[in-house]
């Protein structure tokens, strides 16, 4: 029987090299957090620390709330970071509920305690829908944040980006000004929300491009183990969640082993399509699970350095 052009297209597919095989590993890697609520989820953060650390991040980050709180929690976790760990670590900052003067006040305390990258960030209102509301005495959004932090002390700085565009955002173009005056404002780079098709960031990056903008974009990587959660996410900042990731994720509900090998397959091929087309830094979403990014990173070819960093943990 004489093969068509798809049964041939597959057979190339599958007997060329790997897609990972030969990767050089020169990408840059930096990797997200969320501060730790109870002793158990402190130590699964430190876990996390510990894995990932040996894969030199550029920087991680660690995530903010409004409530006092949070914020406390987000300001102990990096200097933790930065004096157990001494890893370069970004907190994030946003302008929900806070004075201009309490906006100070936190960042001068990041200042000293060795804080030197901040993610800025407007923030979300809370409550799913609800429109953003400045305080009165605030800062209005990410942009006039960013100048605001510029003027307290030299930060370096990241902002966000929306491949699928920003919710709030009245078109894509004005969402892709509204980053342009972020990184105007002295931004130094732009990590996007996360997304599931290389040419969703290959389009944003192109008309980012198009728009003037210089500054690197890092695409930021979720790999999904809950089809849920993640949709969860996806409502809160526009990301579409393709039809095809719920087929491979049913009846996999009690198979977490399982689970988890297709939540890596998906995200790595995603990192090998962004490689192809370019890409040489990746930011990921980790949800204090080091297990899948690390795997990822692995494949990429970024690999420990040497056995003795490998080793080392956090005091």
């Amino acid at each position: 029987m004489t093969p068509t052009l798809s049964q041939l297209h597959e057979y190339r597919t599958a007997t060329d090299a790997p897609l990972f095989s030969g990767l050089p590993g020169d990408v840059a890697v930096s990797f997200e957090f969320f501060p730790p609520k109870s002793e158990a989820m402190e130590r699964q953060l430190w876990d996390a620390v510990t894995q990932l650390k040996p894969l030199e991040p550029a920087f991680v980050s660690v995530t903010y709330g409004a409530g006092g709180s949070t914020r406390e929690r987000t300001h102990a976790t990096v200097a933790r970071i930065i004096a157990e760990a001494r890893l370069p670590a970004a907190a994030h900052l946003t302008c929900v509920a806070a004075s201009k003067d309490e906006i100070r006040a936190v960042a001068e305390r990041y200042w000293e305690a060795g804080v030197r990258h901040i993610v800025a960030l407007r923030g979300d209102a809370g409550e799913p829908g609800a429109p953003f509301t400045p305080h009165p005495d605030g800062y209005a959004n990410a942009a006039e944040l960013v100048a605001g932090l510029k003027a307290i002390a030299p930060f370096d700085i990241s902002v966000a980006a929306y491949p699928e565009t920003h919710p709030d955002a009245a078109s894509p173009e004005a969402d892709i000004d509204n980053l342009k005056r972020k990184l105007d404002a002295g931004a130094s780079r732009a990590i996007t929300q996360f997304f599931f098709s290389a040419e969703t960031f290959f389009r944003f990056r192109d008309a980012c491009a198009a728009a003037g903008i210089a500054a690197p974009i890092l695409p930021g990587i979720l790999p999904v183990t809950n089809v849920a959660q993640a949709r969860k996410f996806a409502s809160a900042c526009g990301a579409a969640i393709p039809a095809w990731m719920d087929g491979l994720f049913e009846g996999l509900d009690e198979k977490p082993a399982a689970r988890q090998l297709v939540a890596a397959t998906i995200a790595a091929e995603l990192c090998r399509r962004l490689y192809a087309g370019g890409v040489r830094d990746f930011h990921f979403y980790t949800l204090n699970r080091p297990e899948l990014a690390y795997a990822i990173c692995h494949l990429l070819g970024k690999r420990p350095q040497n056995s003795d960093k490998a080793t080392e943990t956090p005091a």
